[in-house]
């Protein structure tokens, strides 16, 4: 009901029209070549516009190259195995189906627009072989293979080619705006922590809102290479751009929990911050033009706006001060890294100094979950095992059709949590397909002899659907309503249709997808709430490595991973409250990861006296039991915590009857940090655990 309510009150804009309209003239100009050419299947040319139009031209430009060595790679697989295995049906289907899951699970665990190509290597192989078998009396299998590859060719360069040349929407304007609006909501954050603060001490949801938004910029930066725009091949520095905001995300986070801890204990303190943050907002600003010597500048106020700030708090607020003037001052070194690298793009320059300490790897830093992608093609091996068997043990005419859009259904979705909902959203639109099938079969082709009538009678529909794209409550709906459309016409160049062949058709592209809905429902499907708790199980396990991680870019890689997992738990939508607060506390946890890696290394110091040493060693062992409990339960036993508090403690005590030397304040840091950022135990809970 909601959706037809979407539909009434759709309104297309200007630009849905014109984005619609130049997919139909690259859908129609595809259609025309391909029947002058006497391609095998014409369909498959302008079925492909469908699937890779959108709205920019980069995001066209790449997916088409992406659909074409996917295309070319899946042609390759199906013209070696089928010859070769297609007389031993049930061997066929085995290989057939571990093929498009290896591929399937490759690409979900590749987090970037390019797992596109392994998961069309996979799903084009499927339908290859289908429509091989289906028309073996009359074509090869490397006709088939070769007409595919060459349909899809040619679709890719009208697409491409149209895109590019009316009225061309470049992606860099978007990313340059949503970069711009990520870096003023760290702005606005880092005044409302320091200002702010006493109306309200939670920014974790703002600051994951911003760790997902830099997790979707990331994957659209890879389209920038396939481009003329103003950020045209600025990929990488973009990326590296988005690792280092992930870095003032951490900081940020860490100085709103110091001030959360502070204000615990007292409030007086507070009139020295707004001082300090008038001098900071000063210092940034004032640099316009950041140049390589600027990454390692402070105020020239800050080191006595922090004696002030000592002046002003009680004694048991001295480490808690020590911290966030720790994570001030690496906040105040990132953002003008971040400035720099900003500043070096928007000139067109590539490079980044040799100053900064890049995160960018040959492989993104980004979380996978192989668990998942294994359950995903699993599915999508079964959905083809069922749909294949049915048609080779039934030979329904009409099978080959079900068997390839099980094999693609199965895949296209398979990286949501649960496909469930959007698989029946397809399934609603090839039934819409059908009916709209009919009524062109009946009532309208019979009437078509040249193709300008053709065109013509495409319009109205193509053009409608199409207009749906750009708005994702329709997409579900328009997409698969126009692919199935397209491929149970089976346009040829005869100008004629086979009324019962795509009536036929019609039923096999419903079935398919029914069958992997049921595959993927009983394999596949998790709630929101379970891969919620997948994702925070790998965030401890994450902060059990991150113990004997040396600080450093290793270090800061691993970081970087962990706030993208954390940018992805974020958008799980959970209904459990206790789920809501661990998925809240992850982000403050992950922001002291730090101290668990300055553990170890002033452990492993050598000015480190013996039997300080021993007692951090004997820390890091229950914090890595800590860790281990709480990746197999969420919920960390009491006893444990009581442990790693106490020792923390104990250790606190040994640190009064020293003599202040920088080992010790970094330690108490350390130590006052992963007590309250990471065990969440306030000042007023110390005793009791003392005491316990």
């Amino acid at each position: 009901m909601l959706l037809y309510k979407q539909l009434l009150a759709f309104r297309p804009s200007k630009m849905d029209f014109i984005f619609a309209v130049k997919t139909f003239i690259a859908g129609m100009l595809a259609l025309y070549i391909a029947f002058s050419l006497d391609l095998t299947y014409p369909m498959w040319a302008i079925g492909t516009v469908v699937i890779i139009v959108n709205p920019y031209s980069g995001m066209v430009s790449s997916k088409a190259v992406y659909r074409l060595l996917g295309t070319a790679a899946g042609a390759v697989v199906a013209t070696i195995m089928t010859p070769h295995l297609i007389n031993t049906p049930f061997l066929f289907m085995s290989c057939l189906a571990v093929w498009v899951g290896f591929c399937l699970y490759v690409s979900l665990l590749d987090r970037t627009p390019r797992s596109y190509v392994f998961m069309l290597a996979g799903y084009t192989t499927a339908m290859i072989a289908c429509n091989s078998i289906n028309n073996i009396e009359t074509i090869s299998v490397f006709d088939m293979a070769l007409g595919r590859v060459l349909e899809i060719s040619l679709a890719v360069v009208c697409t491409a080619v149209v895109f590019a040349t009316i009225f061309p929407v470049h992606l860099g304007p978007a990313i340059q705006q949503r970069v711009d609006k990520t870096l003023n909501d760290t702005r606005q954050i880092f005044q409302k922590i320091l200002t702010e603060h006493h109306a309200d001490n939670n920014y974790t949801e703002l600051l994951g809102a911003i760790t997902s938004d830099i997790a979707d910029i990331h994957a659209l930066a890879v389209h920038l290479n396939y481009e003329k725009g103003e950020l045209q091949g600025m990929t990488k520095p973009i990326q590296e751009l988005l690792h280092q905001i992930t870095m003032i995300v951490s900081n940020l986070t860490a100085a709103a929990e110091r001030i959360h801890q502070l204000d615990a204990i007292d409030e007086h303190y507070q009139q020295g911050l707004l001082t300090l943050h008038q001098h900071i907002r000063a210092f940034i600003v004032s640099r316009a033009e950041v140049q390589e010597a600027d990454l390692t500048a402070l105020p020239t106020e800050f080191e006595q706006d922090f004696i002030h700030l000592h002046q002003l708090a009680k004694p048991e607020q001295q480490v808690a001060l020590d911290g966030l003037k720790m994570d001030i001052r690496h906040l105040i070194q990132n953002v003008f890294t971040v400035k720099l690298i900003w500043q070096l793009i928007q000139r067109g320059e590539k490079h980044i100094p040799e100053s900064i300490a890049t995160l960018t790897t040959s492989y993104p830093s980004l979380h996978r979950d192989h668990g998942m992608a294994l359950r995903g093609a699993l599915a999508a091996v079964v959905a083809i095992f069922v749909s294949f068997s049915l048609w080779i043990y039934s030979g329904w005419s009409a099978g080959y059709m079900m068997a390839q859009l099980a094999a693609v259904s199965a895949c296209i979705l398979t990286a949501m949590d649960n496909p469930v909902p959007a698989l029946k959203l397809f399934i609603r639109g090839s039934i819409y397909a059908g009916i709209l099938t009919i009524i062109y079969i009946l009532g309208i082709m019979p009437e078509v002899k040249e193709f300008w009538q053709l065109a013509l009678v495409l319009a109205p529909t193509l053009i409608f659907f199409v207009m749906l794209y750009p708005h994702p409550p329709l997409t579900g709906l328009a997409l698969p309503t126009m692919v199935s459309f397209i491929m149970s016409l089976n346009l040829q160049n005869r100008y004629s249709i086979d009324p019962l062949k795509s009536f036929e058709g019609c039923l096999g592209s419903v079935a398919g997808p029914v069958i992997a809905v049921m595959a993927v429902y009983f394999i596949r499907a998790i709630s929101p709430e379970e891969s919620a708790s997948r994702l925070l199980s790998k965030h401890y396990k994450a902060m059990r490595e991150a113990l004997y991680l040396p600080y450093g870019v290793e270090f800061r890689i691993h970081l970087r991973s962990m706030l993208d997992r954390i940018g992805v738990l974020n958008t799980k939508m959970v209904q459990s409250a206790d789920l809501k607060t661990a998925m809240n506390l992850a982000l403050i946890e992950t922001s002291a990861i730090v101290d668990l890696s300055r553990l170890d290394e002033l452990a492993k110091r050598a000015d480190t006296p013996v039997a300080l040493q021993a007692e951090i060693g004997h820390l890091q062992s229950l914090l890595d039991d800590a860790f281990r409990n709480q990746e197999k339960q969420l919920h960390l036993a009491t006893e444990i915590q009581t442990q790693v508090v106490q020792q923390i403690a104990h250790l606190e005590q040994q640190l009064e009857q020293g003599s202040h030397t920088d080992i010790e304040q970094r330690l108490r840091i350390s130590l006052n940090n992963i007590r309250s950022s990471i065990f969440h135990i306030s000042a007023t809970q110390v005793g009791a655990y003392k005491h316990g």
